[in-house]
């Protein structure tokens, strides 16, 4: 068998993943990282982005936004502002979601060009 390290993934609110994993990759702002038994000791800030957790059953995948991972005696924390289960997300929901950043980021330029206008116009 495999050597394994164990994981915790936590959210805010919850617990969200908890098991026995031979490889968990996430992003953190150092770039993407990749922990398997015996990697160093680490600790680091984690970006916004998925998390893979490989398993003997085959991958876990969570959406994660913000936190911490922790990495020391085989043991993996992973605590996360917020994360969600690949299989709990609504994608429908997700799609409609992106669809208002979107046009709230339009909007948003939209704003700081008038603003940009205004003021080279002397219009406070």
């Amino acid at each position: 068998m495999a050597a394994e390290l164990h994981v915790e993934l936590v959210a805010a609110d919850r617990s969200v993943w908890s098991g026995e994993a031979t490889l968990v990759i996430a992003r953190t702002t150092s770039g993407d990282i990749g922990v398997m038994p015996g990697h160093q000791p680490l600790l680091g800030v984690l970006e916004s982005g998925p998390v893979t957790i490989r398993t003997a059953d085959g991958n876990v995948v969570a959406a994660v936004h913000g936190g911490f991972i922790s990495f020391a005696d085989d043991k993996l924390s992973l605590l996360a502002e917020i994360a969600e289960l690949a299989d709990e997300i609504d994608v429908k929901r997700a799609e409609r979601a992106l669809e208002r950043a979107k046009s709230a980021a339009d909007a948003a330029a939209e704003r700081r060009a008038d603003v940009r206008l205004r003021a080279v116009a002397g219009v406070h």
